[in-house]
């Protein structure tokens, strides 16, 4: 569904050196992928250039099976919905149900068939009842939600989350990533993930770790978490079921490496069941 190669990018020419270098990597059909890293590591400036934000200097980005070029920008952009870190940013509607209808306005969908899609978008995110609320006063998991039905309703086939859960409080960012993946299998979207959340990554099928432009590794969530303490070096932090291990140690508890919370639970009653 994404076929990056060879990808170099710049802001500007004058510059030392470039923020991307020879960046390939691929995404394909109904995946969820997560790109980590510390700030300033490339990661929003690659979902930029995936959407024809930004334009790269050299190499190729393909979409769907069609390359991304200054010509079909706009086509482009109809197969991918964005979400960014603050979506009182992508705001324009003075109600809910108007900016969920936003961008189907601009691609001409007729009357009758935008009513359904606002519809079904925003009671497949949980906020029906909030349709004639104004933007601004909702929550900021409230909001983000709001930003999610607007880039379903456009029927996109990739949606990129662009730090989309990072200001969001620990219950908002739960609601959140529950919708994103109820979301992903009704449509079976294909989604990209910039964040420094662990229960993102926890939820992606892979990871892709950037460091200074370039990447450093892709590897499944459970092989990263699996380096260890290396991972802070990264720009994350440990599991909470890692850390978790390390401070059982002092009962005689064995770590067995990154396990999920409910793998770790049943090794502790088998642990605590054999004492």
């Amino acid at each position: 569904m994404i076929d990056v190669s060879h990808l170099f990018f710049k802001y500007q020419e004058d510059q030392e050196d470039y923020t991307l270098k020879d960046l390939s990597f691929h995404v394909k059909p109904g995946e969820w992928v997560s790109i980590v890293g510390h700030n300033g590591s490339g990661k929003s400036t690659t979902a930029r250039l995936l959407d024809g934000l930004l334009l790269a200097e050299s190499g190729k980005i393909t979409i769907a099976g069609k390359e991304l070029t200054e010509d079909n920008i706009w086509t482009i952009r109809q197969d991918i919905g964005m979400v960014f870190q603050n979506p009182d940013n992508q705001f324009v509607g003075a109600t809910v149900e108007d900016d969920v209808a936003f961008g189907l306005e601009n691609k001409g969908i007729s009357h009758s068939e935008m009513a359904t899609r606002v519809e079904e978008a925003l009671k497949l995110v949980d906020m029906a009842s909030f349709r004639q609320r104004e933007p601004a006063r909702l929550s900021g998991g409230q909001k983000q939600r709001v930003a999610i039905a607007g880039a379903i309703a456009v029927r996109p086939k990739i949606i990129i989350f662009d730090e989309s859960t990072s200001m969001l409080d620990p219950e908002g960012r739960q609601e959140l990533l529950s919708t994103i993946q109820k979301i992903r299998q009704e449509f079976q979207l294909t989604i990209l993930s910039i964040t420094h959340d662990l229960d993102e990554v926890v939820m992606s099928d892979r990871v892709i770790v950037m460091r200074s432009g370039e990447i450093e590794s892709i590897s499944t969530p459970q092989e990263l978490f699996e380096r260890g303490e290396e991972v802070i070096q990264l720009g994350l932090d440990l599991p909470f079921t890692t850390r978790l291990q390390e401070a059982l140690k002092t009962i005689g508890y064995p770590s067995k490496g990154y396990m999920t919370e409910t793998e770790l639970e049943n090794k502790l009653w088998e642990f605590l069941s054999n004492k």
